[in-house]
């Protein structure tokens, strides 16, 4: 694999564009509002969840909320899984 420092430049740059932090008030990046939606769809199924036990949502609903907080979680860690192989697979390259 060729790298030309051009090449690299332009990596380095989006990177670091990146792994900037927010200013203050600065709209959040695709990955922040991403876990945000995580996070939020987890305490929708909780909310919904209390809700069921105390008969205050009808099990459809429950359903819905347990399945959409599987697919949230399930998505999480198949992401994790591809951050943790790609970094494995950057620790086995040689510099």
């Amino acid at each position: 694999m060729d790298i030309t420092p051009t090449l690299a430049s332009q990596g380095y740059e989006k990177a670091r564009v990146a792994a900037a932090p927010l200013a203050e008030g600065g709209n959040p990046s695709g990955a922040v509002r991403w876990i945000e939606s995580f996070a939020e769809t987890l305490e929708n199924g909780e909310a919904t969840a209390r809700a069921a036990m105390t008969g205050g949502a009808d099990p459809h609903a429950l359903v819905q909320a347990l399945a959409s907080t599987q697919m949230a979680v399930e998505t999480v860690t198949t992401v994790r899984d591809k951050v943790v192989e790609a970094y494995q697979e950057l620790m086995r390259m040689a510099v």
